[in-house]
């Protein structure tokens, strides 16, 4: 029939195979055979049962996401009309499911009278992680094969479950034992001979008829799922979308989730979160970083440092699978942090994200030492040690003393100079950053700091590594701060300057999450603790004026109960203090600063666009190599609202012209060099060019 789709006929039984690499997404070139094909064999006699399978290694893995606000993705045969065909068919259709049918693929298998897969397929929804609801039937479906609450979970979630837990629920009618497509034509033949009426899913009753009882129950569920949505529209229409196939007949929900959908689709948060997907898949292409670069084999991980950071990061290498080795300067330290391991652990047993046996599992790849030597057959090395230059020298000494030829040495640090760092080794080839952000067992970015010497292999196994341990990997440049937290000084960089000029702390929080980010910088700074940062400036031999006056008065945040805010006893709400107001209205006074009243949308430009500014330069001096990395950096480790794309996409939609006027009216009123207009920045709002596609010619 085509390069894209065959039929093989096995009896009278038909197996539609699609074979459209690398992962069978339904473009237009594979939708118009694949219709062709589902025509004729419905118009065929000979034919009682259509089997519709996939070639390579996976069914048919969602729609082309490439094709999304292109005349394609509605140019006919559309989704909705293919799925409708397959689910029109005079004969029973059976899904034949091997690998992943994610989104469109599922929605395709949806359309089947039958579902069959093979043990390791997983199915689900995960068009809400694109700022989407399922688009062609399956807020419709779902619903009348697992109930309505099954259904949005998967949907809100976007997590695809596997073939048993599938079938245990009614998505999939059967796992099959052996070959699959076999297993799906004796699935289909046993229909055929059983000549019972076909019933399809959109006819389906039962679920429906129970869930339009208890349509109070169902509210209440959707309450509780979407609950955490932090202003993403797409999981409240998602429940808004699910809840219409209780209330409507199925054509008018199904039309009706097609609306929705094509809103969301042509809506900014929809196109931030797909520039999100794609970025994050260019974030791991590294030039002369090619297919013919070969990782070093990593199986032992040595972690020097068992506190908050070292421990996490040694249970991120653990929860992949990774045999480690943990370093501490004595066994207390040691005691102390295997005790939070342990804890840690134990949280996820209590909350049911892991069984007790895993967490056993997981306890047994760890070895405790005190004894560098006990480093030596480990094959990446990764300290976590106090940020300072001489201990992390001398660190890198002991280490350098007793590691194996060829093992990778790696430095945690936040800010330091990796090149530095090298520099004092024998093997500086060997040396790579690997800035893991607390906690390392949860946070999800990866810094892999690319030193001038650091060779090519190494960056290759980091980025494997990464994604062994379900890491997001981004390659940076040495500078201080590297993306992120040299992003984040810039940010910062105003906080102080705004509450002497009379803004308040919590206004500023305020302001903050009102814009999408999970706190604001100061109930962070106390969650976090107040003392390392005052710490950390005291070794860079800076300050902040008012940071410091509340740790001189051990006001380090929530683990003394007061910082910026005040916290009762045993609670982690914060609370407006007086005797900071004081304080701050005090160094006011001292540095003869008039207070004023200061606007929200001031706080926005003084806080945020300084920070894209500093993107801009970091993006001309090659410590990126797109804008898109600085937006996955400060997605993935940093909190940046997912629905605005993160701080360069987003100053696109903002409007460059506007960012840059504001910046150069901030830098005219306060001087301050963190206002200073980057020239990239400054040329792209001039040329209309869009920030958020630019690459480093550095």
């Amino acid at each position: 029939m085509s390069d894209y789709v065959t039929v093989d006929r096995r009896g009278d039984v038909a197996v539609v195979i699609i074979d459209n690499p690398p992962v069978n997404a339904l473009s237009l070139h594979m939708r118009e055979p694949l219709f062709a094909a589902l025509v004729e064999l419905d118009g065929d006699a000979s034919v009682k049962a259509v089997v519709v399978s996939c070639a390579g290694r996976t069914f048919v893995s969602g729609a082309d996401i490439s094709e999304f606000g292109s005349p394609k993705s509605l140019q006919s045969p559309n989704l909705p009309e293919l799925c409708a065909k397959l689910e029109t068919l005079s004969k029973p259709s059976v899904a034949a499911i091997h690998g992943t049918a994610l989104g469109g693929g599922f929605e395709l298998a949806l359309s089947c009278h039958f579902r069959v897969a093979d043990k390791a397929a997983k199915v689900g929804l995960p068009e809400v992680h694109l700022g989407l609801v399922p688009g062609s039937g399956g807020t419709v479906r779902l619903p009348r094969v697992v109930g309505a609450v099954k259904a949005l979970e998967m949907i809100v979630s976007g997590k695809p479950i596997g073939a048993a837990e599938a079938q245990s629920i009614g998505a999939i009618d059967a796992v099959a034992e052996g070959d699959l497509v076999d297993a799906a034509v004796a699935f289909a033949t046993a229909k055929i001979a059983e000549g019972a009426p076909l019933v399809a899913v959109r006819d389906r009753d039962d679920w429906r008829d129970k869930d339009r009882a208890d349509l109070d129950g169902f509210d209440k569920a959707a309450a509780q799922l979407t609950k955490k949505s932090r202003g993403l529209e797409a999981p409240l229409r998602c429940a808004e979308a699910v809840r219409n196939s209780l209330t409507m007949d199925f054509d008018a929900a199904l039309m009706k989730e097609r609306e929705i959908f094509l809103a969301l689709l042509s809506g900014d948060q929809s196109k931030a979160q797909r520039h999100l997907f794609f970025a994050e898949r260019e974030a791991t292409k590294v030039p002369g970083i090619g297919k013919d670069v070969a990782p070093r084999e990593v199986k032992r991980v040595g972690i020097i440092g068992a506190g908050t950071m070292g421990g996490g990061i040694a249970m991120a290498f653990a929860n992949g699978g990774l045999d480690v080795t943990v370093l501490e300067m004595s066994e207390e330290a040691l005691d102390r942090g295997f005790a939070t391991i342990r804890r840690n652990y134990e949280g996820s047993v209590k909350r049911g994200s892991m069984g007790a046996d895993q967490m056993e599992a997981r306890l047994a790849r760890f070895a405790r030492t005190t004894d560098y030597g006990k480093l030596a057959d480990c094959d990446l090395i990764i300290e976590a040690v106090f940020e300072e230059m001489s201990v992390k020298k001398e660190v890198f000494a002991k280490i350098e003393a007793v590691a194996k030829d060829g093992a990778i040495l790696a430095t945690n640090t936040s800010y330091l100079d990796v090149d530095e760092i090298a520099a004092s080794t024998k093997r500086p080839q060997d040396v790579v950053g690997l800035h893991f952000f607390s906690p390392a067992n949860v946070m999800k970015l990866l810094e892999i700091v690319r030193g001038r010497e650091t060779a090519p292999e190494v960056i290759a196994t980091a980025l494997a590594v990464a994604r062994r341990i379900a890491k997001v990997p981004v390659v940076v440049g040495v500078c201080h701060g590297f993306v992120g937290n040299r992003m984040l000084a810039s940010r910062s960089a105003e906080n102080e300057a705004l509450l002497l000029e009379g803004a308040t702390p919590e206004q500023i929080d305020r302001v903050f999450t009102d814009f999408g980010w999970p706190m604001g910088p100061f109930a962070m700074g106390d969650l976090a603790g107040l003392d390392i940062g005052w710490r950390n400036r005291k070794a860079l031999g800076t300050s902040a004026v008012i940071a410091d006056a509340l740790c001189e008065m051990g006001r380090y945040g929530q683990k003394t109960s007061k910082g910026f805010y005040l916290y009762e006893e045993g609670s982690r709400t914060p609370k407006p203090d007086p005797e900071v107001s004081r304080l701050i209205e005090e160094k006011a006074r001292d540095a003869g600063v008039e207070r004023r009243e200061i606007s929200d949308q001031e706080i926005t430009e003084r806080t945020l666009y300084p920070m894209i500014n500093e993107g801009a330069r970091i993006l001309e001096e090659g410590i990126a190599l797109r804008a898109s990395d600085i937006d996955v950096a400060w997605i993935y480790g940093y909190g940046f609202p997912r629905g605005k794309g993160g701080p360069m996409f987003f100053a696109d939609l903002e409007g460059l012209p506007n960012i840059v006027e504001r910046l150069e009216h901030w830098h005219g009123k306060t001087g301050n060099e963190v206002f200073e207009p980057a020239r990239t920045l400054k040329d792209a709002a001039a040329g209309g060019t869009r920030l958020a596609s630019m690459k480093s010619t550095a």
